[in-house]
């Protein structure tokens, strides 16, 4: 239930700010919000696999939190990535 690494290396080269970032926020919200959409994908069809369930929304709130920080600091990059990433707020 975790991404392919081709994917995680996709969505970080897309990302990343120079050239060896793997660990910014654009990125860390990058690769959280692939993951919410795969598990998102696996509740659809499991809808009683609490334990997947459970992670989940631990990376939605980590995302969440992520995405206050970036709001808080840099509050026109974070507009971008979210209409990149077709996120609402």
């Amino acid at each position: 239930m975790t991404i392919a690494a081709e994917t995680k290396t996709q969505i970080i080269n897309e990302n990343k700010r120079h050239e060896k970032d793997s660990g910014s926020p654009e990125v860390q919200i990058a690769v959280l919000t692939a993951q919410i959409k795969e598990l998102t994908a696996h509740m659809q069809r499991h809808p009683k696999d609490y334990h997947s369930r459970h992670g989940l929304l631990m990376k939605v709130n980590r995302r969440n939190r992520l995405g206050v920080y970036m709001r808080r600091t840099d509050p026109a990059k974070f507009a971008q990535l979210a209409e990149k990433l077709g996120l609402r707020k």
